[in-house]
């Protein structure tokens, strides 16, 4: 298979990191298309032994660090959750906001970070974390939890203190959840899907979404009963036993791009669960 065959179908996703890198429409896709040229140039820049999406981003953040192709661009036209997300983008330090790039919007786990920017994999992971703490202290927020089971309530708490944040409940039944957040409206909600009164932490989070919106993260140990294929399904979705690396880089990403939340059963057009 030739290069361009097997970097085709990574170019869309290259031109939407490059895009955020950058914050410009025009400037992202000039890097692309000086990556593209310098492979033509240069086919042995491609490092083919590598997986073929780290080689192309590997080689891509190559160019851009060394190559000006940014002397005009006309800045992209962002409207609603993208505006605070750029702008949030910009105040994280530059290694950082690449690593959590990488991880939170193309996917890369922490080992494919760590070759993609040539380091350890401890130092990719450092970076991450360090992204999750500059987005903590730009967006600090109250947190409500609704967990049942108080070790890993606890574990939580724990996580998201860590984080920077503020716990301000923790709610075991679907009426304390409802209660808890009614008064105290945070901007972040922690929910597992079976609680102890034998209620689903589902219907008390869309309850609560009825009166306001509001990100929320499902940490559960029943995927089966979101990943159906059948919309609309959450944003995000946590499963037990989850890494703590996992759930701070959600929780960054819930925060970061402001994605609010929507009652499961509004159209799918107007969900962000999907």
């Amino acid at each position: 298979m030739s290069i361009s065959q097997a970097i085709s179908s990574h170019i869309p996703y290259l031109r939407r990191f490059s895009r955020a890198l950058t914050g410009s429409q025009a400037g992202g896709d000039a890097y692309v298309l000086a990556t593209l040229e310098a492979i033509v140039a240069d086919p042995s820049a491609f490092e083919k032994e590598l997986d073929v999406r780290t080689a192309l981003y590997r080689l891509f953040l190559k160019v851009w660090s060394s190559v000006s192709v940014n002397d005009h661009v006309d800045d992209i036209g962002f409207s609603g959750d993208e505006v605070g997300a750029h702008r949030n983008l910009e105040a994280i330090t530059l290694r950082p906001r690449i690593a959590f790039l990488l991880s939170s919007l193309e996917g890369f786990n922490t080992a494919e970070v760590a070759a993609t920017l040539v380091c350890s994999i401890d130092e990719a992971a450092a970076l991450i974390d360090a992204a999750g703490k500059e987005i903590a202290n730009q967006i600090r927020t109250d947190v409500v939890i609704i967990e049942d089971e108080p070790f890993i309530a606890l574990d939580l708490q724990t996580l998201v203190e860590e984080q920077g944040h503020r716990v301000i409940a923790v709610a075991r039944t679907h009426r304390e959840a409802v209660e808890a957040v009614n008064k105290e409206r945070p901007g972040l909600i922690l929910a597992d899907i079976q609680l102890a009164d034998g209620s689903s932490g589902l219907e008390a989070v869309n309850e609560i979404l009825g009166s306001f919106s509001v990100p929320v993260i499902f940490i559960t140990a029943y995927p089966e009963r979101f990943l159906t294929g059948a919309p609309p399904e959450p944003a995000f979705l946590i499963t037990k036993p989850f890494g703590v690396d996992s759930l701070k880089a959600v929780i960054s990403q819930a925060l970061f791009f402001d994605r609010k939340s929507h009652r499961k059963d509004e159209p799918e057009s107007k969900s962000a669960l999907v």
